[in-house]
């Protein structure tokens, strides 16, 4: 293992969206046992910082791995088309629109049923951004496709944070 490896190599994956998240866990799983400083404290304090180093970057790279959304921005960026979220905003008129839209229900929402609902309508939306993602890195090959929906994705799980927020209230 070499700790530069991206995360696919260090887990021995092919550079994919789709991914099984069981086999993912159970390689997770390996990789700790192998790196896990405990399995290192006969060998000294270099090599169990070593093998910490080792935890954090498996952690790391499995944090990634096994969401969807970090996923599919880690593959944009090993494609060379970074997200930019924080400086560049831009996004179609119409998902500006459809997320203005949103935003008023939630303000003007009275009871949790309503909010449920349209949590609903966002989770819909959110599995079709999830399998156009599929389609461009698996299908298409075209990962500068798949950008615009990884951005849009990163806007509905915002907006699903607050429509939980709001949930809460009610509870």
């Amino acid at each position: 293992m070499n700790l530069q490896d991206d995360d696919f190599t260090l887990f021995g994956l092919k550079p994919t969206f789709a991914q099984d998240r069981a086999a993912l866990d159970a390689r997770w799983k390996d990789l700790q046992r192998e790196a896990h400083p405990d399995k290192f404290a006969s060998h000294g304090a270099a090599a169990q910082r070593v093998a910490m180093q080792w935890s954090v970057r498996i952690n790391e790279a499995y944090q990634r791995l096994k969401d969807p959304l970090h996923r599919a921005a880690y593959l944009c960026e090993l494609a060379g088309f970074p997200i930019n979220a924080h400086s560049n905003t831009a996004m179609p008129a119409q998902f500006l629109l459809q997320q203005m839209e949103w935003r008023e229900a939630l303000d003007d929402a009275a009871d949790a049923p309503s909010i449920e609902r349209l949590m609903a309508e966002v989770q819909a939306a959110r599995k079709d951004l999830l399998q156009h993602c599929a389609l461009c890195f698996d299908e298409k090959n075209n990962v500068a496709a798949a950008v615009g929906s990884v951005r849009a994705l990163m806007f509905l799980d915002k907006f699903a944070q607050d429509i939980h927020a709001r949930l809460d209230r009610f509870d």
